[in-house]
């Protein structure tokens, strides 16, 4: 079995403080939760946070391990991502909440001496990250539930 066959496997715990949650992946906790403004105690990043993250991260990784394959000059990556709601194109129904599509901006900044061509390939190899191919695929979901 590959790596990329190995399933992950992350818990997720919530309790009655509002929306804080636990995250453990491995031997790594993490706290998630909401804004007050939706009654939540801010006490982590929410969920859309949390998929910026992965995303923005793997992208840095993934950049990281090709500038060092290709023994280019980079002293530093950072990725800034937005993400936010919009209408879909041509929407008929615009008023409803269905018509809009979730967008994501990915913004790449290298501090380096690269050129053009090079930033170019960058940005290529920027959408190889897995997380990224994930996000641009079909994802098949599938939820149980069972009481305890």
């Amino acid at each position: 079995m590959t790596t990329s066959d190995k399933k992950k496997i992350v818990h997720i715990h919530i309790g009655t403080q509002n929306y804080k949650t636990s995250l453990t992946a491995g031997n790594h906790e993490l706290t998630a939760d909401e804004p007050q403004s939706v009654g939540g105690q801010d006490t982590g990043p929410d969920p859309y946070d949390y998929l910026l993250m992965s995303l923005g991260s793997c992208t840095a990784i993934t950049l990281r391990m090709y500038i060092e394959r290709k023994k280019w000059k980079v002293d530093d990556i950072y990725v800034e991502l937005r993400h936010f709601k919009d209408h879909a194109e041509d929407c008929e129904d615009c008023d409803e909440e269905s018509a809009k599509i979730d967008k994501i901006e990915e913004e790449i900044i290298v501090k380096g001496d690269l050129s053009d061509e090079q930033l170019d390939k960058l940005l290529e190899i920027s959408h190889k990250c897995p997380v990224y191919k994930t996000l641009q695929g079909s994802v098949d979901a599938k939820a149980s539930i069972t009481m305890h």
